[in-house]
């Protein structure tokens, strides 16, 4: 599909390693199963290595050693996922620091020493860079943390990592292959690994897939936390917009903007989530969160929460792959033996506005916000404007645009400014078409608790020369709104896995995770990947 109806219908939108050695072109190999299982930290949880750390059975520098040798046997070599862009060169002195604290009996918070990795449009600062995989942004070390990273390290967060990610978060070209950046080279799936990994928070979705770190953390503008963690066969979270602030997070659109906590269970994305909320004077949006966030949303981790619940299926979001329709029709029949009752919604319920007005929308605001993050920018950058990216990928097209070029950035460069008429009507249909006469009113109509539907579809074959070969998500509605979406494991297509997503209104984060967390402890469909190189079953017969 082109790169532009990808991005309406959901999906937009020690040393340090080098970034030669992140773009390592190594043969591609298994990792077997059973050397996959040996790795001491696989699959563990949260509250797993906070145990292990409280006995004494491990300290945060032998997880720190633990994970980075991890990330040098399977992410630059072995497999070569590239999921890693830059590690941390601090990360071993800040993991002593943090043991030693422990020792002292000073912990900083409910994430001390827990190693999480920070996909690289999120400032942090120090010295790792933030360049949302952009060339043109080598060398910018922010002055100060974006609110997400000061956060998770005010809670005692080890910062293990950035991570790769689709070059400006899926936001150049109408057909980019998802998670493919211009410093980083490809990320790849670790389920099937010549299959493309989803974005734009590919190398987080990765990372966590394949138990390089504990979790990270992802940006979403339209599927990019949810479509990575379904194709990686992990949890998403894409909170209400104003839950976490974006302040140092390099944008694409603050009406749509947010960033969220990918894991491996529920539970550690709600412990996560915990720790990113609050009111930021530097993102007015959060004041919308004022009295509706927590600093625990472990408290809404239930068994039991689905006996009762209404949910609604909207079957307009399947049909594009039949063996995915099959496994919603499974996870439907899990729901209502777990208790919820099931209601099939009309399947013109979440049409919402034109494709073309979302797009629209996106445009404008990735002109204005992308060149008010230049111009805040402390470092020695080498652009200051959204026309001088342009003028600079072109000079070096080599480097930057060797398989596919720019539309997307020349497209919104032609746009005026955020006093538009047109971009007013725009937004003002796409936020009520989305939520109060969407979602809001789907809720209502049909008297439900949340929306279920397939999060997307699964893996496709990487392919830089044509592009991503997406054909199905259910991210929009949730996106263009506004509102949380979350999405955890249904089941696998022929080794594939995929999600199934769950939403509703605004800040209902505490239901939706309950929700959640109530189907994945039944089902269990999580499985780590093996690192298969190619899929041949029985192409031959």
């Amino acid at each position: 599909m082109k790169r532009r109806s990808f991005l309406k219908n959901g999906i937009a939108s020690g040393a340090i390693l080098s970034v030669h050695a992140c773009r390592s072109d190594a043969p591609q190999k298994k990792v077997s199963a059973e050397n996959y299982i040996d790795f001491v930290l696989n699959e563990r949880t949260i509250s797993d290595v906070l145990g292990a750390y409280k006995n004494g059975s491990l300290s945060c520098r032998e997880v720190a050693r633990l994970y980075l040798n991890r990330i040098r046997e399977i992410d630059k070599n072995g497999p070569s996922l590239n999921a890693v862009i830059e590690i941390n060169p601090d990360v071993r002195r800040v993991a002593a620091k943090l043991d030693d604290l422990r020792k002292e009996g000073k912990l900083k918070g409910p994430l001390h020493g827990i190693p999480i990795m920070l996909k690289d449009n999120i400032d942090t600062a120090g010295n790792m860079m933030t360049t949302a995989g952009s060339l043109a942004l080598e060398g910018n070390l922010a002055v100060k943390n974006a609110w997400v990273a000061q956060k998770l390290e005010d809670a005692g967060a080890l910062i293990i990592a950035k991570t790769n990610l689709s070059e400006w978060a899926n936001f150049r070209s109408v057909r980019s292959s998802s998670g493919w950046s211009g410093r980083g080279g490809q990320t790849r799936n670790p389920y099937i690994t010549d299959r493309n990994p989803c974005g734009s928070s590919s190398g987080s979705g990765v990372a966590v897939s394949a138990n390089l770190c504990l979790a990270a953390i992802g940006t979403e503008t339209n599927g990019s936390i949810v479509c990575p963690a379904s194709a990686n066969g992990i949890v998403g979270l894409k909170p209400t917009v104003g839950l976490v602030s974006r302040a140092g997070i390099v944008p694409i659109a603050h009406s749509h903007d947010t960033s969220g906590p990918m894991s491996r269970t529920v539970e550690d994305a709600a412990i996560i989530l915990g720790a990113l909320t609050g009111i930021d004077p530097k993102d007015p949006y959060t004041k919308r969160s004022e009295s509706k966030f927590y600093a625990d949303y472990t408290r809404f981790l239930n068994k039991e929460a689905l006996s009762g619940k209404r949910l609604g299926v909207a079957r307009q979001f399947s049909g594009f792959h039949s063996e995915v329709d099959l496994l919603v029709t499974q996870a439907v029949k899990d729901l209502q033996d777990l208790g919820a009752i099931i209601v099939e919604l009309d399947r013109e319920e979440l049409n919402g506005t034109s494709s073309d007005n979302a797009y629209e929308v996106l445009l404008y605001e990735f002109k204005h916000d992308l060149n008010k993050y230049f111009e805040d920018c402390a470092a020695p950058i080498k652009v200051r404007s959204l026309q001088e990216l342009i003028k600079f990928n072109k000079d070096h097209s080599s480097a930057e645009m060797p398989f596919f070029g720019q539309e997307i950035l020349i497209e919104a460069q032609k746009k005026g400014n955020l006093n538009s008429g047109r971009y007013k009507k725009a937004l003002k249909n796409v936020l009520r078409s989305n939520g109060r006469e969407g979602i809001d009113r789907v809720l209502d109509k049909y008297d439900i608790d949340a929306i279920i539907a397939p999060t997307g579809t699964p893996a496709w074959p990487i392919d830089v020369i044509n592009g991503d070969h997406y054909v199905g998500g259910s991210s929009s509605p949730a996106a263009r709104s506004g509102y949380p979406n979350i999405t955890v494991p249904m089941g696998f297509v022929h080794g594939l896995p995929v999600g199934i997503s769950f939403f509703a209104e605004a800040f209902s984060e505490p239901k939706l995770i309950s929700i959640a967390y109530a189907y994945e402890q039944a089902t269990k469909h999580r499985k780590p990947p093996e690192f298969i190189p190619t899929f041949n079953h029985q192409l031959d017969n």
